[in-house]
């Protein structure tokens, strides 16, 4: 079976849809093929957070002044630095609010500032501790028909039309411990009820965004082959000119005029990937990432010669191995009155540090000889009867299968949690004597936790005099099972500034482009900010299509 189209594209996530509705509305005839029997990838299953400096949600919110594209730059400078190309990182800043405009007008989604939700380290250069993140305004699924049946299973089930938005789950974290907390779950209670009655499907979060990129394909009548699985790509005299698949279960080529996009993801659900390129131990059951993403992209790449880089990171996060899934450690470690602890019962970092830095140091502690896999998130009754944890309301009982699977362990004493965790017990006690100590000061004098505005965006103001520190002396006691989980991985092709990928001596392969998880990270090795995943693997979705377009292919 043979077809022919002008532009392919592999992968129905942010990167895929956002690069196939560019090149339909470039004229071109396209169509996007996907693994699953699902669309939005992992863009569906997160935070939907966009991280676009200047884009026109911000200024909007009156949030973008004079010098934000400098200090934009400035700051990319700073945390990125030289392990990705300036032209890049310049690229993605000069064309990200313009790509943001392309999908304000040509898909329903609308953004809104998240307030306060600050970059991931803004004490750097140009970093800004009010935040550069917009997230979707929640919206009716409806407007996709049966087609919303497709939509990517949630990383977390939540009732019908309960919808939290980023914004509201910072002050849904902290309990009854402000008033906003109980304001913001009682509207959302209420709007979930009017929402019901209306017959309303409503959705936030990553869900809206890839629900507003799927209804526009619809409407630009770009064909979603579903359950198509990338095998390879057909090259004809040194050029990329279509991809051969499976699907239902035959061998199919698609042909490409033009070029072939692959925004097909990372390899973050290849036990044998990670193994060979990421630091051990690792697990593929720690990553809440959509299941499809294997690899299959990267490794088409590869095999016709495309360089690859930045393969032994990801964009990781503590995460708690939860029995029915992992569960990505966000708030929970932020919130004072916590602390993480090695097998030897000592703190190792400011535990309140972004989730891309706080995993870098666990795998920097277990390359130490000492064990950092598992960690353990220390906390007592008092935090419990106080914060949300996990999903789980403040006061709520642990579930049983959390107890009995190890994830989560109970104590009386903080004796015997060590002796439970086996973690030494002079070390633990002695741990939590010092970190009360910081907590009475408000001063961590060994990681300086609660310096960051990022530190205390997640805290409790309530806290004083530092809302990230509260002492952990008010038994029963807890222990909660920490390791490295991921929401994707950061390498992949290299490309450049036009998307296009490239060989290992820097020369372009026609006819072939690659944005998102795919491709290697214009972050580098760190984090920017909420959405610095989804900014970007839009951005370079949209100029690869461009690219195309202009015949510079």
């Amino acid at each position: 079976m043979e077809e022919t189209y002008d532009v392919v594209v592999v992968g129905a996530g942010g990167a895929g849809m956002t690069a196939a509705l560019a090149a339909a509305d470039h004229g071109l005839d396209t169509v996007l093929i996907e693994k699953s029997a699902f669309f939005g990838g992992s863009t569906a299953r997160s935070g939907g957070g966009v991280w676009v400096p200047g884009n026109a949600a911000l200024k909007a919110a009156g949030q973008v002044s004079a010098t934000d594209r400098q200090d934009a730059s400035d700051y990319l400078q700073a945390i990125v630095g030289d392990e990705v190309p300036k032209i890049r990182r310049e690229t993605f800043l000069d064309r990200g609010p313009e790509v943001i405009d392309f999908l304000l007008n040509k898909t329903p989604v609308k953004l809104k500032w998240v307030p306060g939700y600050s970059d991931y380290l803004p004490e750097q250069p140009g970093g800004r501790s009010q935040g550069r993140s917009v997230e979707p305004i929640p919206m009716d699924g409806r407007i996709l028909g049966d087609e919303l049946e497709r939509l990517h299973p949630p990383y977390a089930k939540a009732p019908a039309n309960l919808i939290v938005t980023q914004a509201d789950f910072r002050k849904i974290s902290l309990g009854m411990r402000s008033i906003r907390g109980p304001l913001t779950m009682m509207r959302v209670v209420i709007m979930r009820v009017i929402s019901s009655l209306l017959g309303r499907k409503m959705y936030a979060m990553g869900n809206a965004l890839t629900i507003s990129l799927r209804k526009a394909l619809v409407d630009a009548k770009v064909p979603v082959y579903y359950e198509t699985e990338l095998t390879g790509l057909v090259i004809e005299n040194g050029r990329v000119v279509g991809v051969r698949a499976q699907r239902d279960g035959k061998e199919i080529v698609i042909r490409a005029r033009r070029g072939v996009i692959l925004g097909s993801g990372g390899f973050e659900k290849s036990e044998g990937l990670r193994e060979k390129y990421l630091p051990t131990p690792t697990n593929a059951d720690w990553s809440t990432a959509a299941a499809s993403n294997t690899g299959a992209g990267i490794e088409a790449g590869v095999a016709i010669g495309a360089a690859i880089d930045m393969m032994d990171d990801a964009w990781w996060g503590p995460t708690i191995p939860l029995p029915n899934g992992p569960w990505f450690c966000l708030s929970e470690r932020n919130l004072p009155g916590s602390i993480i602890v090695n097998s030897a019962g000592k703190r190792f970092m400011n535990e309140a540090l972004p989730y891309v830095e706080a995993t870098h140091e666990i795998y920097k502690g277990e390359a130490t000889g000492v064990s950092h896999v598992p960690a353990w998130l220390i906390i007592d009754q008092r935090y419990r009867n106080r914060y949300l944890f996990a999903g789980l309301g403040p006061r709520q009982p642990f579930p049983g299968r959390w107890l009995k699977s190890g994830a989560v362990v109970k104590a009386s004493s903080l004796a015997k949690l060590a002796e439970a965790i086996a973690v030494p017990t002079d070390a633990l006690e002695s741990t939590i004597e010092r970190f009360n100590g910081f907590a009475k000061t408000g001063n961590d004098e060994d990681f300086h936790r609660g310096d960051s505005a990022y530190d205390r965006y997640y805290a409790d103001p309530r806290v004083k005099p530092n809302p990230s520190l509260h002492s952990i002396d008010q038994g029963p006691f807890y222990a909660v099972k920490i390791v490295p989980g991921d929401l994707g991985t950061k390498g992949g092709i290299v490309t450049d500034e036009r998307a296009r990928a490239l060989r290992a001596d820097g020369s372009v392969i026609e006819g072939l482009y690659a944005a998102g998880n795919v491709s290697s990270a214009v972050m580098g090795h760190t984090y920017a900010g909420p959405g610095a995943t989804i900014g970007p693997a839009m951005t370079f979705g949209y100029l690869a299509a461009e690219d195309i377009a202009k015949g510079k292919a």
